[in-house]
């Protein structure tokens, strides 16, 4: 849990960032008083909403939880929207000034286009990620693959985020979906639910009706960690799925050896010193010979991976920056942000994710079921770049 120091500091921060919404946009709209102090009262709700969404979850009465777990999530996401919106209007009007051609009908209008362009970005995002999720198709080329493995699919689903906002009927429609596309392998690579198994049991439910014929494959993520790993991992093996935790297993497809492996979280070790995330360990004492794929929730998996001798690895958790600006800072900590890329001779695909975390809202990284097909081949070290970028076909 986090200290109160820290709290009473972020608290303080959302404080001050609320603050300099108000002081820059409210005067600038020319509302009337009233409108001024109506658009402070709701600054102000938009405040008090945010941490009691993220408190939700532990309220007993569910009604109540859920209609703050919505308001706070909403305020959450126009929020963000309006402080990168209003601080992109100030460099403007900064430079503008600086030109000489600053004027009070351009603070005006400016202030109310950033409104508008919020109200906007916020109620697309929410169609999209309220919608199912698209089935994105992907070819993986994997050099020396087996004959009998070629076009061997495995339907990934990753950052579900099961939680104040994602509840049952969300997740029924993307099993439905996953199923619809008859994979012979489903791998679920993380980030299964915010919250404890208690209170979100009925929710992830649904998980229990994957159907694919080789079963499905569950490995944890960070958010699975903060939630109680131990319990959703015997909760989720309780659904019939199987959870790798640096460890794999080899199936037998038409006589050819394929190693399915996978690892806890990148930072597990942070939280249990005895769930240290390792490749190695995961692969060890697997066939040689055999391809061997990874399930992996964070993409800074993948250079231990790679040492290890994976082939293929896949991982989810940086949603695709979920909505605009945040994919720009996704390469600040992951080395990939979304989609197939190459790292010497592994081939890494990272999910934009199935659900969404936080705001419901996804703009510019739409969420997404994978369905990825083994195929034979390989591209030469100058077309992989060019390779990754082709090989993703959404269907």
């Amino acid at each position: 849990m986090p200290s109160r120091l820290l709290i009473v500091f972020v608290l303080v921060v959302l404080a001050l960032l609320h603050a300099y919404l108000g002081w820059r946009l409210l005067p600038a709209l020319g509302l009337s008083t009233g409108g001024v102090w109506l658009g402070g009262v709701l600054l102000a709700l938009s405040f008090l909403l945010m941490p009691a969404a993220l408190a939700a979850p532990r309220m007993r009465r569910k009604r109540l939880a859920d209609v703050f777990g919505w308001a706070g999530m909403l305020a959450m996401g126009l929020f963000s929207s309006l402080l990168v919106l209003s601080l992109l209007r100030d460099l403007l009007l900064f430079f503008v000034a600086l030109a000489g051609g600053s004027s009070a009908a351009l603070t005006q209008d400016s202030a109310w286009g950033v409104l508008l362009l919020a109200l906007l970005a916020s109620g697309s995002g929410f169609l999209n990620a309220r919608r199912t999720a698209r089935v994105v198709s992907v070819d993986v080329p994997i050099s020396g693959l087996p004959e009998a493995l070629e076009g061997f699919t495995i339907a990934q689903i990753s950052d579900l985020h099961v939680g104040p906002t994602i509840k049952r009927d969300y997740l029924k429609r993307i099993v439905r979906r996953v199923n619809e596309l008859h994979p012979d392998l489903i791998a679920v690579t993380g980030d299964l639910a915010d919250g404890g198994v208690p209170e979100l049991a009925e929710h992830t439910a649904p998980l229990a009706d994957l159907l694919a014929r080789y079963g499905a494959y569950f490995v944890t993520g960070n958010h699975d960690h903060y939630s109680g790993a131990e319990a959703w991992i015997a909760e989720v093996e309780r659904l019939g799925l199987t959870v790798l935790m640096n460890e794999h297993v080899v199936l037998d497809h038409r006589g050819a050896a394929l190693v399915v492996a996978g690892v806890t979280d990148y930072d597990a070790h942070h939280i249990d010193p005895d769930r240290r995330s390792d490749p190695h360990a995961a692969i060890a004492g697997a066939p040689s010979e055999a391809v061997a794929v990874l399930l992996a929730h964070q993409p800074r998996s993948a250079p231990l991976a790679a040492k290890a001798g994976f082939a293929l690895v896949l991982s989810g958790h940086t949603h695709g920056g979920q909505f605009w600006p945040w994919n720009f800072f996704v390469p600040l900590q992951q080395p990939f942000t979304a989609g197939l890329h190459r790292l010497d001779e592994l081939w890494v695909y990272v999910s934009r994710g199935t659900g969404y975390w936080g705001p419901p809202k996804r703009f510019g990284a739409p969420s997404e079921i994978t369905l990825l097909r083994l195929g034979r081949g390989a591209l030469s070290s100058g077309e992989a770049g060019a390779g990754a970028a082709e090989s993703c076909r959404c269907g």
